[in-house]
């Protein structure tokens, strides 16, 4: 009698095959099961998002992963460089610095009415080309009390006692309430205002900011700081501006068509150019000191103009594009001097 496994009642086999494991299970015995001719492989069930395949090395990757990754791989083009237009830019900056700065060679005690003409009307195109392109609610209104601002402010550096910056941050903040109120009362929604906050405080602080000039006329030695700010900002914004309609490299984002070139090297150009003026103007000015102050409003001036391009490539990139053309180009050197007159100020009180 031949023995039989007692658990599975099976035979045995007495010759076995080649390349047969004598102790496999028959698959025709009941309860058997295929013998294992390899080591046994893990096989996932597919899901929902398809199967995983084994990266070396790493984790499961799926076939949308992979899709991802190369959207996330595919850059996307740069915005081109209209060098036309910066060159536009450009003079157009270099005209305002100068309208600025020989406005301010006739200012004098008893004579400032010329100088006030020329910063009233710098006033109101930086008022209508920063509120026709960020449209605030209530247009009429932000336009109306940034005019009123404006004139309010002009007074209160001509006539006050003192020249001192702090008459004209109480005009600016009694203008932004003003302008925030007047939007409230015309029935506008509230989103839409507390939205619209940052544009129109900008607007009212700018023209403001420019009222600065004619404080700084009034002080010791002031219009020379006036000369030597405003010509470094001036001179920092045509440099930036050139360069980028030449070589907008490296790009500092792909959807703003500005350079670090451009900025790094304006700001060093209108730094030297401030340090040249320093030799030739008397005390208390000498090169350093100079170079200190046209260095602020350098940088100042096209960190502005630059915060104004990425503003622009944002409004463009959700869609929104402002009706007025010119309005965009302007805004960019109008925000660097607004700017750069503030911080002349201060560069003055504390050096000089």
């Amino acid at each position: 009698m031949r023995l039989v496994w007692h658990d599975r009642w099976v035979f045995p086999a007495n010759s076995p095959e080649p390349g047969r494991d004598p102790w496999a299970e028959d698959p025709s015995a009941p309860g058997g099961s295929a013998p294992r001719t390899g080591p046994a492989v893990e096989v996932d069930e597919p899901r929902s998002r398809g199967p995983r395949r084994l990266r070396r090395g790493g984790s499961a990757r799926r076939p949308d992963d992979e899709t991802d990754a190369d959207d996330e791989e595919e850059a996307e083009p740069p915005v081109e460089v209209r060098r036309q237009i910066s060159l536009a830019i450009g003079g157009f900056a270099a005209l305002l610095g100068l309208g600025l700065v020989v406005a301010a060679q006739t200012s004098s005690p008893g004579h400032r009415l010329p100088f006030t003409i020329v910063v009233l009307a710098v006033q109101a195109l930086f008022l209508l080309a920063w509120t026709m392109v960020t449209r605030p609610p209530a247009l009429a209104v932000v336009l109306g009390v940034g005019a009123v601002t404006a004139v309010a402010a002009d007074v209160v550096a001509v006539r006050s006692a003192e020249a001192r910056l702090a008459p004209l941050l109480y005009v600016a903040v009694g203008g932004v309430l003003a302008a925030v109120l007047g939007q409230l009362v015309r029935r506008v929604d509230r989103v839409r205002v507390t939205d619209s906050l940052r544009s129109t405080a900008t607007s009212v602080f700018g023209v403001v900011a420019f009222a600065t000039l004619i404080v700084l006329s009034r002080i010791p030695a002031g219009t020379q700081a006036i000369t030597v700010c405003l010509t470094a900002a001036g001179v920092a914004l045509v440099v930036a501006r050139v360069t980028d309609a030449v070589a907008a490299w490296p790009r500092l984002a792909p959807q703003v068509p500005r350079g670090a070139a451009g900025v790094v090297g304006g700001a060093m150009v209108g730094t030297l150019i401030s340090a040249l003026l320093g030799g030739y103007l008397v005390t208390p000015f000498t090169p350093t000191r100079a170079a200190i102050i046209g260095l602020a409003a350098a940088v100042v001036a096209v960190l502005a103009d630059l915060a104004v391009s990425y503003a622009e490539a944002g409004r463009l990139m959700a869609g929104e594009m402002p009706p007025t053309w010119a309005a965009r180009h302007v805004q960019g050197p109008l925000g660097g001097f607004a700017m750069a007159a503030p911080a002349a100020y201060l560069m003055c009180r504390l050096l000089l």
